[in-house]
């Protein structure tokens, strides 16, 4: 890095490398050889966020600052809030936990429908938000998914939510998934709810439940505890009352307020194209008030609202604070936990749009190309070693361990995958140094790899993986264990011929004539020779005739003239047996 700064420049959020150069004033050949050097490789026209340009300049002895008429895309955090506006808003709430502790069934019974019936499997595979009435107050409800494959959308369900209940079944306790649940609303600072579900069930141990809560630091009220812990059935209703009363003590006790005259600002839920009505979006509206007509932008998309329907299916004209809400009249599909704002003009909103999708598109120092199983594979097959040899780096301690219990899952006595070392946080140089040493990978889940540590890794030899999605993770390890396990050498019989004359024989060489008693013969095909119930030795079939011309093969019950490449002495009565060999790959 130059140790003075020759002098200072405005960059906005994301700039192309060509833009960059003329604001530097230097070649593009220049600053592209930077980039290169930070493991950037990114053309005059591909885009690069501020952060990644700001290190760049400073490499180049430039002081890099954000432009300061730059326009956020977000919610304007710096807006003043006319406190005489706000009023109270229904609570949000996110009913997480693990894959099959009955958060749908819960939801089902605290609204009287039976959505989970008509969900595959009975496992919730989007987002779906509801209200509820209790006491003469509304609650939006939202029904996130619990399958591990969903966990990136789950993450999001948390940080839209004011309230998080998180679902323990009394019959099997805390799980990798419950742990993430609790981890996602800890990180997102949501107050939680512990519903314990099915306390019907002969098996349900409450207590024990409790016991589990309390070792992950979670203690129930009724223990000397402050974690609100609540045994219900979703099967009986019992203890739904008591939970809904739950959810409005706390909503009460942090008083959430919105301002329902601001333009309303809110978060994609679900997405999805509909006949008749193209990209049609769910809305969680979380301040101000969305308005039919109203010009909307969300994430890389835009467009007027033409169509709203409450969560009933209902055609609506508005929709306030906390309130769900289906819209058509975007121009693509929006993806689920853009941020959503309505705009005075299509313009403004259009050009946001366009300013998020550079971003979503720009080079960033640290991101690192996704391995192909190739690579992988590489890094074992040198040492034919039948361990894989991982550093385990994620987030929290609660995605840490579901990772770990999973990988244990696919240890076989053929092959495994070994953690030499595992934490907390961000990739290190010692990581890099100790995965040199050991000839291991390193797999970070929600972490950061810098740009040092990435110019280190490469100069090292240094696979490193990064996941936000832990089943596109464990999916990857898994291939990889499978590519690792020897494959299974099958032979396959196509077809037999009996020997009904040798014309010639020379070296090396057979000339015969035969009658296919099963399958057929092929022309380049291998062959066993069979005498009696001996296999004699082996060849090649070299040429396959009928009459005098050459064929490609002969079927069953035809007589063929037969050229045999082989070491052994072809007899009359000899079985000729023609096979393929087949691969079969072990599967975990």
């Amino acid at each position: 890095m130059a140790e003075t700064m020759n002098s200072k420049i405005e960059i906005p959020e994301v700039v192309t490398v060509g833009e960059l150069a003329a604001k530097l004033g230097l070649p593009i050949s220049k600053v592209i050889s930077e980039l290169m050097k930070n493991g950037i490789m990114a053309t005059i026209n591909e885009n690069v966020d501020f952060e990644t340009a700001q290190i760049i300049g400073e490499y180049l002895g430039f002081s890099v600052e954000l432009e300061k008429k730059r326009v956020v895309s977000e919610v304007a955090a710096t807006k003043k809030v006319d406190s005489k506006k706000m009023i109270s808003r229904p609570p949000i709430v996110a009913v997480m936990g693990h894959v099959d502790h009955g958060k749908t069934t819960l939801l089902d019974a605290i609204r009287s429908s039976k959505v989970a019936l008509k969900e595959a499997g009975g496992i919730t595979q989007h987002i779906g938000a509801y209200q509820v009435e209790k006491n003469g107050k509304i609650i939006t409800f939202l029904d996130t998914p619990g399958h591990e494959a969903f966990e990136s959308m789950r993450a999001r369900g948390a940080e839209a939510t004011d309230i998080a209940i998180i679902v323990v079944a009394a019959n099997d306790g805390i799980k990798p998934q419950t742990r993430e649940a609790i981890n996602h609303a800890k990180k997102a600072n949501v107050p939680m709810i512990i519903a314990i579900n099915k306390i019907d069930l002969a098996e349900a141990n409450i207590d024990k439940t409790k016991q589990q809560l309390s070792e992950i630091g979670l203690v129930s009220e009724d223990w000397g505890g402050d974690t609100i812990v609540i045994p219900v059935s979703a099967k009986t209703s019992k203890g739904l009352e008591e939970l809904l009363e739950m959810v409005l003590l706390v909503a009460d006790m942090k008083a959430y307020k919105a301002d329902p005259t601001e333009l309303a600002t809110g978060l994609v839920i679900e997405s999805h194209m509909a006949l008749g009505k193209g990209p049609v979006a769910t809305i969680l509206v979380k301040n101000g008030t969305l308005n039919i007509g109203d010009v909307i932008q969300a994430g890389s998309t835009y467009g007027k609202i033409k169509m709203m329907e409450d969560y009933k299916g209902k055609k609506i004209k508005i929709a306030g604070p906390s309130m769900p809400v289906r819209i058509s009249g975007l121009k693509n599909l929006p993806a689920v936990a853009d941020i959503v704002q309505v705009f005075e003009n299509e313009k403004t909103a259009k050009d946001q749009a366009v300013i998020f999708q550079r971003q979503q598109g720009s080079k960033k120092i640290g991101d690192l190309k996704k391995l192909t199983l190739a690579d992988l594979t590489a890094s074992y097959e040198a040492t034919n070693m039948k361990e894989l040899n991982i550093i385990l780096k994620s987030d929290v301690q609660g995605s840490l361990d579901a990772i770990k219990e999973s990988l244990d899952k696919l240890k076989t006595p053929a092959v495994q995958v070994k953690i030499i070392a595992e934490g907390v946080g961000p990739v290190s140089e010692s990581d890099v140094m100790m995965a040199s040493s050991s000839k291991a990978l390193i797999i970070g889940f929600n972490v950061s790899v810098g740009a040092a540590i990435n110019q280190l890794a490469q100069r090292e030899k240094v696979k490193i993986l990064t996941y936000k999605v832990i089943y596109e993770l464990l999916d990857v390890l898994k291939d990889a264990l499978e590519a690792m396990l020897p494959v299974i050498i099958n032979e396959v019989t196509v077809g037999k011929l009996e020997i009904l004359k040798i014309f010639r024989t020379i070296k090396g060489h057979v000339i015969s004539g035969g009658k296919v008693v099963s399958g057929k013969i092929e022309k380049n095909a291998e062959a066993k020779i069979i005498r009696g119930d001996e296999e004699i030795g082996r060849g090649k079939i070299e040429s396959v005739k009928r009459e005098k011309d050459e064929v490609k093969e002969c079927l069953i019950g035809m007589e063929c003239g037969l050229g045999i490449e082989t070491a052994v002495k072809v007899e009359e009565k000899d079985i000729i047996e023609v096979y393929i060999i087949e691969e079969i790959k072990q599967q975990l």
